[in-house]
């Protein structure tokens, strides 16, 4: 039973009298559904969730990656330090979170504690604007001798807070000295990461250093030209591509960099996607095409332009990322790309469903079948046949299709792997739902 209340918790037809009644109980896994996975939340239950006594329930809703930032950051000042670490760290890292409200970001860092503060950093809910303004005042620690007193003071096992003061403080010389003595590349890392690192030791690095090491040299944003050629030329092919996409080298001196263009899913996006140049849409380097493509708020000459690229990585983060995506361009990312996030494009607005059922209800391949589980005018026998289907991601998708007839949908609700995809039917008579919500 406790399946079936957690597709109540997911029903978006569910009224919010029996929300309510579920945010009462004590199950974890409903409390789970109905604050960290529902897509909608009405006010009332929102209010219900901020007001609940336990943290996480708050927590839940803090790290939802369905619903607005600026429903999350209702939980900005809550009492419990998890439940704002949580806002701060934001939904799972798989996801792609909306922005916080500068509101919200502000309050942060008004009264969060450094280590809320740095998952805030990295969360991609913070826009870039409010990034480096954040960075400009709050400088990197820079006095050497504070650092090198604290790094003494630490226990002798090599731990996080080492690396952390090894990367983000201004080093002392016999600091650094000492690095380079040391026969661990995790040192040379630090160095080659920690801005204040003398050019001479920087240069070094570049030349000794593991793949890793150089990796980080060649993303260094103060690197000589006499260092970016080196690199240019690395046997490692990491390297190289680094360094074809730093902002100072002409169209032609990349093409002449024998970089790589991995998979999408391979590829750590890394620069926020608000400070890359408008102009790299019209770059031939396809990775700088993907780093602008990911950007929100192109205009629609640039989305139009894009769309229609040759490379796939930039065509399905224009697809996955800006809201005036054309729903052909989603379809069409969804038929030819099979890395992470895949399943990403089906739960946007602007995904087109019409049609779906009699295109792709019996193709072979089950993610293309997938699709026709996502048609809300099904024919009911297609959807009764795919709730047999020997996928289990297409039974449970078709247990949730509207158009599924109310006999088969009852008979779900008693079957142990679909009750709950079935209770989330928003097909579901409420009539049912109150008989489910007694039962338990």
């Amino acid at each position: 039973m406790s399946a079936a209340l957690e597709g109540l918790a997911l029903n978006p037809a569910a009224p919010v009298d029996i929300l309510l009644r579920l945010l009462d109980s004590g199950d974890g896994p409903v409390h789970s559904a109905l604050c960290a996975q529902r897509r909608e939340i009405p006010e009332e239950v929102v209010d219900a969730i901020v007001a609940h006594p336990l943290p996480r329930v708050r927590g839940g809703l803090a790290r939802n990656a369905q619903v607005s930032g600026e429903l999350r950051g209702r939980v900005v000042d809550d009492e419990d330090w998890f439940v704002r670490l949580g806002l701060a760290r934001g939904p799972r890292r798989e996801a792609w979170p909306r922005h916080l409200p500068d509101g919200v970001i502000d309050r942060m860092y008004a009264t969060y504690e450094a280590e809320a503060l740095q998952e805030l950093s990295f969360s991609r809910q913070v826009p870039g604007r409010l990034l480096r303004a954040s960075a400009e005042r709050e400088p990197v620690e820079d006095d050497a001798e504070e650092m090198e007193r604290r790094l003494r003071a630490l226990p002798g096992t090599r731990s996080h807070a080492h690396s952390h003061i090894l990367v983000n403080c201004r080093l002392s010389r016999a600091v650094v000295d000492e690095l380079l003595l040391s026969r661990e590349d995790d040192d040379l890392w630090c160095l080659a990461h920690n801005y204040s690192t003398p050019p001479d030791v920087v240069a070094h690095v570049a030349r000794v250093g593991d793949p890793t090491a150089r990796l980080a040299v060649a993303r260094r944003a103060d690197l000589p030209r006499d260092l970016v050629e080196l690199l240019a030329r690395d046997p490692d092919p990491a390297v190289r591509t680094a360094v074809s996409v730093r902002p100072e080298l002409t169209e032609d001196e990349r093409a002449a960099i024998d970089y790589v263009v991995e998979p999408l899913d391979l590829v750590e996006l890394g620069e926020d996607p608000y400070r890359a140049p408008l102009s790299h849409a019209r770059s031939a380097h396809p990775l700088l095409r993907r780093r602008v493509a990911h950007n929100p708020e192109l205009p629609d000459e640039l989305v139009a332009l894009l769309a229609g690229d040759d490379d796939l990585g930039v065509r399905v983060l224009l697809a996955q990322y800006h809201p005036k995506a054309a729903p052909q361009l989603l379809l069409r990312c969804y038929l030819e790309y099979e890395g992470r996030n895949r399943n990403r494009l089906l739960g946007l607005p602007q995904f087109p469903t019409t049609g779906l059922g009699v295109r792709f209800g019996s193709a072979a391949d089950p993610a293309v079948r997938l699709l026709a589980t996502h048609d809300p005018a099904l024919d009911p026998a297609v959807a009764v046949a795919l709730t047999r289907d020997a996928d289990p991601r297409i039974r449970a998708a078709a247990a949730r299709n509207p158009t599924l007839p109310r006999r088969r949908l009852h008979q779900l609700l008693e079957d142990e792997e679909l009750s709950k995809a079935a209770a989330a039917n928003p097909a579901l008579p409420v009539e049912t739902m109150y008989r489910l919500l007694a039962e338990a």
